[in-house]
């Protein structure tokens, strides 16, 4: 039996254009190698409002497929209640959130997958979107977690002070003008940062970005 067939609420709901994310935040997963989706917390269901070519490859479900449906059709009859709880505590709390949880592909498979659900804020700090990034892991090896953390920390480590500020706030979902304002700096020497983290990071999307500093406990 499919995920597809054998989960609760997949229902797809049509998006409202008013709905769907600016070519801006669409940006944010586009270019990542890493699968991704965002979703609109502001509509009825958090539906997925966008995704990536890496999450069709993972999932073998197809965009047509994907947007408009709440994320948990990769959810089966095994997949553990407790983590699935996590997830939705994050997203409750508007907090970053990483779990191993089990999910299922399209034709049924059962793959381990480390899934982030980190907020996005707007210009005005109200919560717009949620981004969404899966990684497939060997169930048979170590926790994938726990060696992400430890090259994370590594990596992170190596920054400066101001740049592990900056990276900080770009893990909570702030924008650049929020972050300057935090800092107390000019919305430009944080797009100067920013661009600096993104080479240094070897990080291709900011989605990638988010997604190490949370491994690095940001």
């Amino acid at each position: 039996m499919s995920s597809e067939e054998g989960n609760i609420g997949t229902e797809q709901q049509s998006i409202p254009k008013v709905g769907l994310p600016k070519a801006s935040v669409r940006a944010l997963i586009d270019n990542s190698p890493i699968a991704s989706v965002i979703s609109n917390p502001r509509l009825p269901d958090n539906p997925i409002v966008s995704s990536n070519k890496a999450f069709s490859d993972l999932t073998g479900y197809h965009p047509d497929f994907i947007i408009g449906r709440n994320c948990r059709f990769l959810a089966g009859t095994a997949t553990e209640p407790w983590l699935t709880e996590e997830i939705r505590r994050g997203v409750r709390e508007r907090k970053p959130v990483l779990v191993e949880i089990l999910n299922y592909k399209k034709d049924g498979t059962p793959f381990q997958n480390a899934v982030l659900v980190a907020p996005l804020f707007d210009d005005g700090g109200e919560l717009e979107f949620f981004l969404g990034s899966q990684v497939e892991i060997d169930s048979d090896g170590p926790s994938l977690a726990k060696a992400r953390r430890m090259r994370a920390t590594e990596i992170v480590k190596d920054l400066s002070k101001r740049q592990r500020e900056v990276l900080r706030y770009i893990a909570k979902g702030l924008l650049n003008k929020q972050i300057a304002h935090e800092l107390d700096l000019s919305e430009r020497t944080i797009k100067m940062h920013r661009a600096i983290l993104m080479k240094r990071l070897d990080a291709p999307s900011a989605a990638d970005m988010v997604r190490l500093a949370v491994e690095a406990g940001m």
